[in-house]
């Protein structure tokens, strides 16, 4: 059975952290009466707070290889599962192409009025990632610039906690300044965070 190591919830909607080494985080995220899942792993215990903001409105998987529990709880909950999405107009979300290459497709999402950005894979706040943020490890020599441009008030993260108000933007800018400065640090540290 698994075990959540927390469940936040904020002004976007609940964001739910799996106790394990990968500290695999979900999110749902709630505007006008309506929940988005976005990479979701089901849980007993997130999923009633979640649904208590509001009607569910879709499923969104924002890196190709992490579908979790997406299919099934889009199927659950009788709405569309939307895959790495281009666009998503009937939302509060823009789409961000992040990464874009074979065996790597990933996007993001940025929700303006709420200044969120919701990232799968390319920042997290997890151990692996090194703290209060860091890039993906395979990412380090060149991490995808783009989400350099947001300033956000919320970091949603698909690894790790989410981090909010204060500390979001400069955990954003901490983990591309030490990108690859920290890179060996990280490469040393990760037999440990995997146990």
């Amino acid at each position: 059975m698994r075990h959540l190591l927390e469940i936040d919830e904020h002004e976007c909607g609940v964001t739910w952290v799996v106790d394990e080494p990968m500290q695999r985080a979900s999110h749902a995220l709630a505007d006008d009466g309506k929940v988005w899942f976005v990479d979701a792993v089901d849980d007993d215990e997130a999923l009633p707070l979640a649904l208590k903001l509001g009607e569910p409105a879709g499923v969104i998987q924002l890196l190709d290889r992490h579908p979790r529990g997406s299919e099934k709880l889009a199927e659950r909950f009788g709405v569309p599962h939307l895959r790495l999405p281009e666009s998503l107009p009937t939302t509060p979300f823009e789409v961000i192409k992040v990464v874009d290459v074979p065996r790597w497709r990933e996007k993001a999402l940025w929700w303006r009025d709420r200044e969120a950005l919701v990232v799968a894979e390319a920042v997290g706040t997890g151990p692996m990632y090194g703290l209060p943020a860091g890039i993906h490890l395979f990412l380090r020599l060149r991490p995808p610039s783009i989400l350099r441009d947001y300033d956000p008030e919320h970091l949603l993260v698909g690894h790790g906690s989410a981090l909010h108000g204060e500390d979001a933007k400069p955990a954003l800018e901490h983990a591309y300044r030490r990108a690859k400065v920290d890179l060996p640090r990280t490469v040393l540290r990760l037999p440990f965070t995997m146990r």
